[in-house]
């Protein structure tokens, strides 16, 4: 049994709780109870986070873009060196990487991963024998890691809005509408566990034209649906100039942006933008880390929130796998902005609550997961926090994660399995070596 000083249930914090696993379920949940020789003791436990949006590849290339080249630095020459970076790699990279990001994402607290696929082919843009051959490693990395996978195969056609042809950097994406729902159907048929769930992911409104979307939408209906858009003011420009709207009011207009699309990034929206993409149910993805570290923008979260709008967070390109920090930077760039304190938080209630609530509830939705949460029948997905003060608190306690520096994840369980123990995984040694094989060998 699992004991906890302290949890956040359904219906608040509770004291001294004992959680019974059962076949990777929660299977009991008793208040009050003292612990038991042999019970794994911990000072606080909450649900899991879901990672809505990942490019796991890119952890390879995490803190080695900092230098800054000729003319000003952005998205677009970043997004060169990733392009140069995803060239190089084989699929027995694919798989180290992969494990190396899923492994850092459990030991921070992610509990399951929004994988947003984009590598497809081998480096000269050639398809496999197996069209699958790099899912089938990104689903093997979250097997053996032990994280639930949202699958999420990206569909990438163009170059840019036009349609204008694609670059030879992005030779390993790129599909047509009919080889992409192969795909999707052969990742269905390799997905082994109940946890893993497969959605698809039109990149953006410069890699899918209008018809691709269409098609797409109809070849694959009622699935979890994740695009990129708005993330640049240069995407917002180029679309206003090829379609006579912005990516998010063209988007609105021509599709119907339901609970089953999660919008990664939606920077630049108008106001009105704001309030419609709220109305529709759909999840914003916010990636605050690889947002800020790109130069992207902020996110009008204030006014989506206040329209009853919905989040999640994501890690994207990996630069930072840290669930406190993705809900700390959301929060203290709106306070940059804004100049005011606790912006994202209801009258008299805990900033760091609200956050976490936002992006359990929203990540679960967007990845089309059960609810996370300690209540009994619910996947034993869950958090350990240390608590080294050992104070009596509720909320404080998720303020002190997010916001303070004396509260870290200790232990994590993933579908009853206890993947994290005193804060590291229990594979990470051998997945940190042949993670530091393939960099030394990529970069060099």
């Amino acid at each position: 049994m699992i004991f906890a000083d302290k949890a956040l249930l359904p219906d608040g914090w509770a004291k001294n709780v004992g959680i019974e696993i059962w076949g990777g379920l929660i299977g009991s949940i008793a208040k009050d109870v003292q612990p038991k020789s042999g019970d794994t003791h911990v000072s606080a436990l909450v649900a899991g986070m879901p990672n809505v949006h990942s490019h796991a590849f890119q952890r390879g290339h995490s803190g080695l873009t900092e230098i800054r080249g000729a003319g000003r630095e952005s998205f677009w020459t970043w997004r060169e060196m990733m392009y140069r970076f995803a060239l190089s790699v084989s699929p027995d990279d694919v798989a180290a990487l992969a494990e190396m990001a899923y492994v850092e994402m459990l030991e921070a607290g992610y509990t399951r991963v929004g994988e947003f696929h984009y590598l497809h082919h081998a480096p000269d843009g050639s398809p496999y024998d197996n069209p699958a051959e790099l899912s089938d490693r990104i689903f093997d990395a979250a097997e053996k890691t032990g994280i639930a996978l949202t699958h999420l195969p990206v569909f990438y056609a163009h170059g840019g809005f036009g349609p204008r042809a694609a670059d030879t950097g992005q030779r390993r994406f790129l599909h047509s509408v009919d080889r992409f729902v192969d795909l999707v159907e052969r990742c269905d048929v390799r997905r082994n566990r109940t946890q893993d769930r497969i959605g698809f992911a039109p990149h953006s409104l410069r890699a899918a034209s209008h018809q691709d979307l269409s098609q797409l939408c109809e070849a694959l209906p009622g699935r979890k649906l994740h695009i990129h858009i708005a993330e640049q003011v240069q995407e917002v420009e180029d679309c206003q100039t090829f379609y006579g709207k912005r990516p998010v009011e063209w988007l609105l207009d021509n599709f119907n942006v339901n609970e089953n699309w999660c919008l990664i990034h939606a920077t630049h929206m108008t106001d009105e933008e704001t309030r419609n993409v709220a109305a529709s149910n759909a999840i914003a993805g916010l990636c605050p880390v690889t947002e800020a570290n790109l130069g992207d923008g902020l996110f009008p979260a204030p006014d989506f929130l206040e329209a009853g709008g919905r989040v999640a967070i994501g890690t994207d390109s990996n630069v930072r796998i840290d669930v406190a920090e993705e809900l700390r930077i959301l929060e203290y760039g709106q306070r940059l902005q804004s100049r005011a304190r606790n912006v994202l938080a209801r009258e008299g209630g805990s900033t760091g609550r609200r956050l976490f609530d936002a992006a359990l509830s929203g990540g679960a939705q967007a990845l089309d997961a059960p609810k996370p949460e300690l209540a009994a029948g619910a996947p034993a997905d869950l958090v350990a926090l240390s608590d080294p003060l050992k104070l009596d608190q509720g909320d404080a306690l998720l303020d002190r994660w997010i916001f303070g520096r004396d509260i870290n994840v200790s232990d994590v369980w993933a579908a009853g399995a206890h993947v994290v123990q005193a804060g590291q995984h229990v594979r990470r040694k051998e997945v940190q070596a042949r993670f530091a094989d393939v960099l030394k060998r990529v970069l060099s």
